[in-house]
């Protein structure tokens, strides 16, 4: 059986989420990893069974994120203010629809 070092379990490749680190051989990002751990309190354990990872991997791309902390970071929040401009910009149908509904009932 082959070992994988630290370096073998995260890569980046342009194109491909983004040019985002990820898990080596899947397109689970770094970003997900901290997402699932630090944000939604799952653990290693957790991650590793619901996205058939090895524990290597999560904690690898954990040890990633600790060493680049800075930059994804950056990153997440760009992201997530690029949502939030979206979320400005286009107006949910379903809540328009409720709350003529709810205007409809009332009148």
């Amino acid at each position: 059986m082959a070992t994988k070092s630290l370096d073998q379990h995260i890569e980046i490749t342009p194109g491909i989420v983004g040019g985002k680190p990820r898990i080596a051989g899947h397109r689970i990002t770094v970003e997900n990893i901290v997402i699932w751990h630090e944000r939604m309190g799952k653990c290693a354990d957790e991650i590793a069974a619901e996205y058939d990872l090895s524990l290597s991997d999560v904690y690898a791309a954990l040890a990633y994120y600790f060493d680049h902390r800075a930059e994804i970071d950056q990153s997440m929040e760009e992201s997530e203010a690029f949502v939030e401009e979206l979320r400005q910009r286009t107006p949910s149908r379903l809540l328009e629809k409720l709350q003529r509904q709810m205007q409809d009932g009332k009148d």
